[in-house]
C-alpha cells in the first residue's frame, strides 16, 4: 500500500464524516436533511429526491413538490416514518416542512452526535494506519526504509486527525450558533 492509497482511504473517511454531518441539522433548512428517506413509489422504495423537487424558500422552511401529485401521501408518510422531528404540512399540491428553532438541550444532543461521529472517523483513520503499518512491517524492508515509511504513515494520520478535529469544531460552532 503506497502513501497515495493510504491518503485516499483517509480522505474517504473524511468525506464520510462530511456526509454524516449533513444529516445533523443546525436549525436551518437544508435539502440534505431528507437524505436517506425512502418513499414507497408504486411498490418500490425510492429516494425522496427522485420523486420530488425540494426547495428552500426561507432559512427555516423546505418545500417538497412531487413530480407526480398522486404520491403526495406516500411522501408525507415517509417523512413521518423517518422521524426527523419535523411534522409535514400537506396542502394537496406540496408538502411544507417548517424547521423549528432548536432548544439548548437539542443543540447539546446534536453536538454529542457530532463528537461521536468525529470519533468514529478517527477510529477509521487509525484502522487505516494500523493496516498500512502491518503491511510495511510484513514487507521485510531494510530497517531505515521501514522506519521512514512508518513515520510517513504517522504523519498522514496526524494530518487527518487534525482535519477531523477542525471539522468537529466547525460543526459544533454551527450547532451552537443561535
Amino acid at each position: 500500500m503506497n502513501l497515495n492509497e493510504i491518503e485516499s482511504k483517509m480522505n474517504a473517511a473524511l468525506d464520510n464524516l462530511d456526509k454524516r454531518y449533513m444529516n445533523i441539522r443546525a436549525g436551518r433548512a437544508n435539502p440534505s436533511m431528507l437524505n436517506g428517506i425512502m418513499v414507497d413509489y408504486y411498490g418500490n422504495p425510492t429516494p425522496i429526491q427522485s420523486v420530488a423537487n425540494i426547495n428552500v424558500p426561507e432559512a427555516k422552511q423546505l418545500i417538497i413538490k412531487p413530480y407526480d401529485v398522486s404520491c403526495l401521501k406516500e411522501i408525507e408518510r415517509a417523512i413521518n416514518e423517518a422521524n426527523i422531528g419535523i411534522a409535514p404540512t400537506n396542502n394537496g399540491e406540496i408538502i411544507i416542512l417548517n424547521i423549528p428553532n432548536l432548544t439548548e438541550d437539542t443543540r447539546k444532543e446534536y453536538v454529542k452526535q457530532a463528537k461521536a461521529q468525529a470519533e468514529e472517523a478517527k477510529v477509521a483513520i487509525r484502522n487505516i494506519r494500523q493496516d498500512a503499518n502491518n503491511e510495511v512491517k510484513n514487507a521485510k524492508l531494510p530497517e531505515d526504509e521501514e522506519k521512514s515509511s512508518l513515520d510517513d504513515i504517522q504523519e498522514l494520520t496526524n494530518k487527518y486527525n487534525k482535519l477531523v478535529d477542525e471539522k468537529e469544531k466547525e460543526k459544533e460552532a454551527e450547532l451552537m450558533e443561535i
